[in-house]
């Protein structure tokens, strides 16, 4: 009998509908792509990359939605981050994304390879995406929370 690996099965633990907040939804994204880029299981890969196009889906079709009442707190700092959320590929990195992606577009087909590292792009976007999510939106001030530029 077959093993799932406890943190792909634990990724079933993470159900999201409409209301779920977008910081929370973005979350479970990058467990998912987490999950993706560490299965070598077939079946499993397929139900990950499901539950993470329907949770992207989700995210995108919100990006306009005024941030709800209910988060603002948690999206606000006393002082400016040091930094931002960045994605900062190495120069092999990139390399390796561009054939790969030009590849893709030249045989229209995925080799095992070019399946990796396309994995190993999702990932770092799917992360960088979790993160400008989540990072802080305001700073608070006397007159109160005031939207970051």
């Amino acid at each position: 009998m077959a093993t799932t690996p406890t943190q792909v099965h634990s990724l079933k633990a993470f159900p999201f509908n409409a209301a779920t907040d977008f910081t929370v939804l973005a979350a479970h994204c990058e467990q998912y792509a987490e999950a993706l880029l560490e299965s070598d299981n077939p079946l499993q890969r397929h139900n990950i990359s499901d539950a993470l196009a329907t949770a992207l889906n989700r995210l995108q079709s919100g990006l306009h939605n005024p941030v709800p009442p209910h988060l603002i707190n948690s999206l606000t700092v006393d002082a400016l981050p040091a930094s931002a959320p960045r994605f900062e590929p190495d120069s092999e990195q990139l390399a390796e994304y561009c054939l790969t992606l030009t590849q893709i577009l030249i045989n229209r087909e995925v080799t095992e390879q070019s399946e990796k590292s396309l994995t190993g792009l999702l990932y770092d976007l799917v992360s960088y995406f979790a993160a400008d999510l989540q990072a802080p939106r305001y700073l608070r001030t006397a007159q109160g929370p005031e939207e970051l530029a």
